[in-house]
């Protein structure tokens, strides 16, 4: 505990930096696999290659990831910019087949009976189908929300600031209090995304308050 408020500052300083890692990716990844996800949904051919191949980014060692961005990019080794991009791609790699399969578990019904009352497909996307979809994609960005979190601190390791430098600091001097706060901060930092998720999802979804949550 004296070593946390002797480094509050520090603490601070590199929870904002791990949200803006971990935070940015997640919005940036979204609205990419939402139109992903439409495709993959609308054109049948797409789904499997869609769903499978950007699954398989998940895959790339996120080490190996941030240190190849760099060269591709243009960037430096230390540009926050590689992580950014890392993940979004670890991002839209979780959500697209969410998006698709949300997308896809709207009522054929429902779809019907908007087509009949006049709403154009575009109209009909974001006044029908995407609402529906919500509690679904929720779901999945909720997981890449925790894992987005936790990804980021690996950066750590090529000296990108935010949470994870505790755990370095920690490990290179034999020193567990900076490594217990870094491990605590992450924690608290996933459950304060997933909640924000949670709520947003609550607002956005208004019928199921009034059926206490039943679809």
């Amino acid at each position: 505990m004296t070593w946390f408020l002797d480094h509050l500052d520090d603490v601070q300083s590199r929870t904002l930096q791990h949200v803006y890692l971990a935070g940015l990716p997640l919005v940036l990844g979204l609205l990419i696999a939402l139109p992903l996800g439409w495709m993959a949904r609308r054109y049948k051919a797409l789904y499997a290659p869609f769903t499978a191949g950007f699954g398989l980014l998940y895959t790339i060692p996120s080490l190996a990831l941030f240190v190849l961005l760099p060269g591709m990019l243009g960037t430096k080794i230390l540009d926050p910019v590689n992580v950014v991009v890392g993940m979004t791609l670890y991002t839209v790699a979780l959500l697209v087949r969410t998006v698709a399969d949300g997308l896809g578990a709207v009522p054929d019904d429902v779809q019907q009976s908007a087509t009949a009352m006049g709403y154009t497909r575009a109209k009909r996307f974001f006044a029908i189908e995407l609402p529906l979809a919500v509690p679904v994609i929720s779901a999945g960005l909720r997981v890449a929300a925790v894992s987005n979190v936790s990804i980021v601190s690996v950066a750590a390791v090529l000296g990108i600031p935010q949470l994870g430098l505790f755990f370095t600091d920690g490990f290179s001097r034999d020193f567990y209090d900076p490594l217990f706060v870094g491990i605590i901060a992450c924690v608290v930092l996933a459950l304060l995304f997933d909640a924000i998720i949670v709520l947003a999802t609550r607002a956005l979804t208004p019928w199921l308050r009034a059926t206490g949550g039943r679809a």
